[in-house]
């Protein structure tokens, strides 16, 4: 990172780690001084995304007025990377011009994105303030269902013709780049906007001036429909390794890109709502440092509520058998063993099945294959649990419990892993995210399974085991 070096905002030498809480204590000072010239040096000297994390520690008004010092463009390079929420907030201690400015400046895509964020009132404000071209490109982009390809698309992109030499290519990519986000991939189109190819600019630069670019285009171009799920969307990206993918429309004219770095915004987010919903929280929207306590606790509540009712089942087990334990009291002291195995056994099966259909690894299609391999390893599994358990159970209990207890270890595995496969693949069917099978969910289904096998072999066998 770039040092600063004007005193009093100082963002750390070459080798010393940025202090977003350093800086913002700073910028607050240098506020209250009035000492905007080095607010000021100290934007145009450090990095866009440095800046943006020590302005989520200011208070809202004073990153407002610290973004308000920024140039137009150094300006929207910092905005883009301040949480949703943040931005927001910056904005409503901005003035509408400054605002509308900003607006402008920003990536096609974000732009988009933060006019749909925008209430009501302000977006009817904003749009008639914005110049003709970003106004349409504002309504065009805004106009996509959410989690989309076109959604998530920019319509920032190099188009070329195909009649076009490379000397001219070269001329106009010239002209464009400082506007362009990408200009590694040009996209070839004919007078309909249809996508005929594309032509990379190591092929441009490789090739003669005289040659024509429809000689030089790929022609079987990978690319997305506006409507395909953006998750979707960032599988091909990181399977091809793009830069970015073309998006088409139902008429297959070519409308926008998606590239790859906001495929990672899209994989990021999808992987942290996956691993919220394997501890049973909903997604939150913002960060968990800045979420208001009352969106924690329902994000949270729901599931925890209905885990408390799957759990009372595990007691009713046990009451019903009650009459068995009181008979044989040593039952218990191999409960919380086989009940919790059970349930690591279906977390494990779960969790891989999760993955697996995440990646595109197996689908829907695979369950019964799937559900075979699983049953032969989880009975290899439970029989070498039990072959152990079973010298415990000799030495603690004698041989009736011992026998018991190997025989419900290899079901008790069995099960839960059966249960931890099933799952994903039953709310995938349900087009439901298979993320939801998770961990404390499977496991209190094969708490429950774990203690109605146990007292049911041992209400079964014991007798006859005498």
């Amino acid at each position: 990172m770039q040092s600063s070096k004007r005193e009093g905002i100082a963002g750390g030498g070459e080798n010393e780690a940025f202090d977003a809480d350093k800086i913002a204590s700073a910028l607050s000072r240098a506020l209250r001084d009035g000492d905007t010239g080095a607010i000021e040096q100290w934007i145009d000297e450090e990095l866009a995304a440095d800046v943006a994390e020590a302005l989520t520690e200011l208070e809202p008004e004073q990153a407002g007025r610290v973004l308000a010092l920024a140039g137009r463009e150094p300006r929207a390079r910092i905005f883009v990377y301040l949480p949703r929420n943040s931005q927001l907030e910056a904005v409503a201690a901005m003035a509408f011009d400054t605002v509308a400015a900003l607006v402008e400046a920003m990536p096609h895509d974000e732009r988009a994105d933060f006019f749909k964020a925008l209430p009501d009132d302000q977006r009817e404000r904003l749009l008639p303030a914005l110049a003709g071209a970003e106004r349409e490109d504002v309504r065009q982009l805004a106009s996509y269902e959410e989690e989309t390809a076109g959604a998530l698309m920019t319509s920032d992109y190099v188009t070329l013709r195909r009649d076009m030499s490379v000397a001219d290519a070269f001329a106009h990519l010239r002209r464009i780049a400082p506007d362009s986000e990408t200009i590694y991939n040009a996209y070839v189109i004919d007078d309909d906007r249809r996508l005929l190819g594309v032509v990379t600019l190591r092929h441009l630069l490789t090739a003669s001036d005289g040659l024509r670019v429809g000689d030089l285009m790929q022609k079987n171009v990978v690319h997305a429909s506006v409507d395909d799920d953006q998750e979707a969307v960032a599988k091909i990206i990181a399977r091809y390794d793009f830069i970015a993918l073309p998006v088409l429309d139902a008429d297959e004219r070519l409308v926008g890109i998606v590239t790859a770095d906001d495929a990672m915004d899209v994989v990021e987010a999808e992987a942290t709502e996956d691993i919220l919903l394997s501890a049973t929280v909903n997604p939150i929207d913002d960060s968990v440092g800045r979420a208001a306590l009352g969106m924690l606790y329902r994000k949270r509540i729901g599931w925890l509520m209905l885990l408390v009712f799957a759990s009372l089942a595990t007691g009713m087990v046990l009451d019903f058998f009650r009459n068995t334990i009181a008979a044989n009291m040593g039952l218990l002291f191999f409960l919380p063993l086989l009940i919790a195995t059970s349930g690591n056994a279906g977390a494990q099966a779960a969790t891989l099945m999760v993955r697996a259909l995440a990646t595109g690894d197996v689908v829907a299609g695979d369950w019964l294959r799937l559900l075979g391999r699983e049953a032969v390893v989880s009975s290899a599994l439970g029989v070498t649990l039990a072959l152990a358990m079973l010298a415990i159970g000799l030495i603690h209990s004698g041989p009736s419990i011992a026998i018991l207890v190997a025989v419900t270890m290899v079901t008790v595995v069995l099960v839960g892993s059966i249960i931890g496969l099933c799952l994903p693949f039953a709310l995938s069917r349900l087009n439901l995210d298979p993320a939801t099978a998770s961990a404390p969910l499977v496991t209190s289904l094969s708490d429950v399974g774990g203690v109605l096998i146990y007292f049911g072999f041992a209400a079964m066998l014991l007798p006859r085991l005498g």
